[in-house]
């Protein structure tokens, strides 16, 4: 019973990981055409690399449903991988626009010299580089898997605990880090900028510039700090509680931890697109744009394929050109 809750529950979630993170990357793609601008490329390839996550819990899902026999190493393996890599892409995906949003507010007046399409190509091409390594590591190195006879293809029955330390050690915990350096750094950054703004108000030579600059300043550092929050809490108890399973196989429940709280960091791929697309007002005006014009077409075609039953189309009455005359 409690597994098909949770294959119930996986199923669902998966559906609007998928469905949310689709609309806003359609919506980042109108937005990227239309503006050109080069910083929501990342954007744009967090959505992806979430709706990855989403097809990836569809076969656990599947899994939790129909309750499967003993399925083959080596699938088990690339089920994981695959898991493995699209989170490990999502993940560091936030870490680019995290630190995009820090280069904008660092270097203002030469961020469009610094954030070029080239560099960022190169970038979104090392990340998936990084992130299908870090997957499938363990199915190109069997060392790093372990023989189980369970039933249930997961991480703790698929990887070596050494695998798994080192992922958490070496992937997580920096990445948290580095998200909370950079936004004490976005915070020193804005009080400067704040100081200087007062002073120039208190000479009586404040400009229209300024007070644009800690706007934008502001809303880069909302975007990062509501990025940081939902990270912290969508991952950290499941990371926690798997490096004290992995050290300590009988110190905590394994269920809980392979099943709910993995379940709790991927709400992270639907936390992301929901809040991204509620605090970036671009995003929102693009969403209701493309709303409006999907409703705008499905009334059109609602009103010319509509007939209603037994009326006819009344012809006009024709009128004669002598008639016309008179």
């Amino acid at each position: 019973m409690a597994s098909l809750a949770l294959g119930a529950i996986l199923a669902v979630l998966a559906s609007l990981i998928i469905a949310a993170n689709t609309l806003v990357a359609i919506a980042l793609l109108c937005l990227i055409l239309k503006s050109g601008s080069k910083g929501l490329y990342f954007v744009f390839n967090l959505a992806v690399a979430d709706a990855m996550v989403g097809f990836t819990v569809v076969g656990l899902a599947k899994d939790e449903l129909s309750q499967p026999l003993n399925s083959s190493q080596i699938f088990c393996a690339l089920r994981m991988a695959f898991v493995t890599s699209s989170s490990a892409a999502s993940i560091l995906s936030l870490i680019l626009v995290a630190c995009d949003r820090h280069l904008s507010v660092r270097k203002p007046f030469h961020y469009v010299q610094l954030v070029t399409g080239l560099r960022v190509g190169v970038r979104l091409v090392v990340l998936w580089l990084v992130a299908g390594i870090v997957g499938f590591l363990p199915v190109l190195t069997p060392c790093f898997q372990k023989i189980s006879t369970h039933k249930k293809c997961s991480f703790f029955e698929v990887f070596h605990p050494v695998y798994m330390l080192t992922i958490f050690c070496v992937g997580f915990f920096p990445a948290l880090f580095l998200f909370f350096y950079l936004y004490c750094d976005m915070l020193k950054i804005a009080s400067v900028h704040v100081q200087r703004i007062r002073q120039v108000e208190h000479a009586g030579l404040a400009g229209g510039s300024r007070p644009s600059r800690t706007a934008s300043d502001m809303k880069a550092m909302r975007t990062v700090a509501v990025l940081i929050g939902c990270f912290t809490v969508s991952w950290l108890p499941f990371f926690v509680a798997s490096i004290v399973q992995t050290v300590c196989s009988e110190c905590l429940p394994y269920r809980v931890i392979e099943s709910w709280l993995w379940l709790l960091g991927l709400c992270n791929s639907l936390l992301n697109p929901l809040l991204y697309s509620y605090w970036q007002k671009d995003v929102r005006l693009q969403l209701s744009q493309l709303a409006a014009g999907v409703k705008r077409r499905i009334l059109l075609l609602l009103g010319n394929g509509h007939r209603f039953p037994g009326r006819a189309a009344k012809s006009l009455p024709t009128v004669s050109c002598p008639r016309l005359q008179n």
